[in-house]
């Protein structure tokens, strides 16, 4: 006989792994499927400073750990695949993946978000080469070198101080006059000695044979150019919703965000969305993690009302 399990969860993020926990922990029979590795995006953050009750040295890849622990701790079962079609309209969700077919009674989108790319030229044939989206990840490969960081919220100006352990120097670029980052952020990176600022600009080209070595910049207001010679620039300009899976399937917003109600429910019935791949206002880890749990209590719901 197929199994069927209560709640299939799709993403092992923060939203992902909360749906998780609070699901399994109402004794829902709870499946979560990821195709990388568990934590999503905060996997990237050397720093949880903000998140509450966060241990001293928090970081992303500690705290998801901690996450996806608790969740196998009430029952919650793993398996890494790649989910390709997905069929959610009837009674029971049909969900085909690279490896095998699941089926469920209700389903929580919790894919999430990439970063997005700036758009300019030689940016895809320089990633990896000197142009990255992860501090965290590659800041180690910069110490001592000159380095720049395109962008102006919360992402970008963390990752710019980040930077400072290793980097020479940062130039942070920035397309307007001023920071969007939150005034904590703002006050830290401009009393950083290591941090510089070039307004109202932004990169045209990146140049470089094998490696990156220089930025082409263009000052909007008065069209001038100039070159400022780095060895590598790190990119944080937003995110574009992992939600290609589901388009056509569930409503979204032109960006591709999927819209969902407080309780995070979907305009198709048994199936839920949260964390970053939902419209929303906030998108931190404290955001997709609540989101999580109220998906999985709306599931528990609705099971429990249809008697699936």
């Amino acid at each position: 006989m197929e199994h069927i399990y209560d709640c299939i969860i799709i993403g092992g993020g923060p939203a992902g792994l909360s749906s998780g926990l609070y699901a399994a922990r109402s004794k829902m029979d709870t499946l979560l499927i990821e195709r990388t590795k568990y934590g999503g995006q905060i996997t990237t953050t050397d720093e949880l400073e903000n998140y509450p009750g966060s241990i001293e040295n928090c970081t992303g890849t500690n705290l998801s750990e901690r996450m996806k622990n608790q969740a196998a701790d009430f029952g919650v079962k793993f398996a890494k695949d790649e989910i390709v079609d997905v069929d959610m309209d009837g009674v029971i969700k049909v969900l085909k993946s690279k490896k095998d077919i699941y089926r469920a009674r209700t389903i929580i989108i919790a894919t999430g978000a990439n970063p997005r790319l700036s758009g300019f030229k030689n940016e895809r044939e320089l990633r990896g080469r000197g142009i990255s989206y992860c501090a965290t990840c590659d800041a180690d490969f910069f110490t001592d070198l000159d380095v720049a960081v395109i962008g102006g919220g919360d992402s970008a100006i963390t990752e710019a101080i980040y930077l400072t352990k290793f980097a020479e120097s940062v130039t942070v670029i920035h397309r307007r006059d001023a920071l969007r980052a939150t005034k904590s952020l703002q006050d830290k990176a401009f009393h950083n000695s290591k941090i510089k600022f070039i307004w109202n600009s932004t990169v045209e080209e990146a140049v470089g044979k094998e490696i990156l070595e220089q930025l082409v910049i263009k000052n909007k207001i008065t069209g001038e150019i100039r070159k400022l010679k780095v060895d590598g620039c790190f990119v944080f300009v937003g995110y574009d919703p992992i939600s290609q899976l589901f388009k056509g399937k569930v409503t979204m917003d032109e960006k591709g965000y999927i819209l969902t109600d407080e309780d995070m429910r979907t305009d198709i019935s048994g199936v839920f969305a949260a964390g970053d791949i939902r419209k929303k206002s906030l998108r931190q880890v404290i955001t997709a993690a609540a989101d999580g749990a109220i998906a999985a209590t709306t599931a528990e719901g609705y099971i429990e009302k249809n008697k699936i």
